[in-house]
């Protein structure tokens, strides 16, 4: 790869101690390319979500390296890995994560006003326009449809232009037509905006977004590829369970 953002080397994550032990992670070497979607699948327990979460700076490795957009997290303290977290990632969680006591625009800034940035309005501008907002800024979570907060956290997300935007399993909790809905901003900003996005799913049609699917099992990278259809990832599912 020619512009790798995010890679892990040799990581291994283990849970336990003695013969207790479990490797949810065992010895994954894998890079990111920046302005591609990724999909990671795998089995329940397969490391997926760990994975994400050491690649995001929200758990440590029990060995190993990882390096986002230049730094290295392994090294950082924890008030260094939070600012790395603040200023270079983006995240999107299955079950919204928006304050319930600000609204949608409110929510959306929020990365920034804690970092103590002003909004680039017109790059702001565009973010609401493109997930469909205008009419919503000043409702709070609790006035909108699970569609319509899941397109407020994708906002958030992009809104501080992060190296890399995690996803973990953004659909999850929504219909199939509002998935698509969330889909195809996830693909529009990888499209339109060059952004890097990394989604964890268990969802064949979700993975059918992304450009490349890894696939998890046992810790260990069985898969890596290009992404195809629905009907190929269920395919290529099969092929590894």
């Amino acid at each position: 790869m020619t512009n790798v953002i995010a890679s892990a080397t040799d990581l291994y994550r283990r849970y336990g101690e003695g013969e207790a032990a479990i490797f949810a992670l065992d010895g994954v070497t894998v890079e990111f390319e920046a302005g591609r979607y990724t999909a990671i699948m795998g089995p329940s327990g397969s490391g997926k979500s760990t994975l994400m979460n050491v690649l995001a700076g929200l758990d440590r490795p029990t060995q190993g390296s990882v390096v986002l957009d230049g730094v290295e997290l392994t090294a950082l303290d924890e008030a260094d890995l939070t600012q790395v977290r603040r200023d270079k990632i983006g995240f999107i969680f299955q079950f919204f994560n928006l304050l319930p006591v600000l609204t949608a625009e409110e929510n959306i800034v929020l990365p920034l006003s804690i970092a103590g940035r002003t909004p680039d309005r017109e790059w702001l501008a565009g973010l609401i326009e493109t997930v469909g907002l205008g009419d919503r800024l000043d409702h709070r979570p609790a006035q909108l449809s699970g569609g319509q907060q899941q397109r407020v956290a994708v906002a958030r997300a992009l809104v501080s232009k992060p190296a890399v935007v995690f996803a973990d399993e953004p659909t999850g909790n929504l219909d199939s037509r509002t998935s698509d809905e969330v889909l195809g901003l996830l693909r529009r900003a990888v499209d339109d905006f060059g952004q890097t996005v990394v989604m964890v799913t268990h969802d064949a049609h979700a993975a059918s977004f992304a450009d490349r699917l890894l696939v998890l099992r046992d810790g260990h990278i069985v898969h890596d590829g290009a992404t195809g259809t629905a009907d190929e990832v269920h395919d290529v599912m099969k092929a590894v369970a």
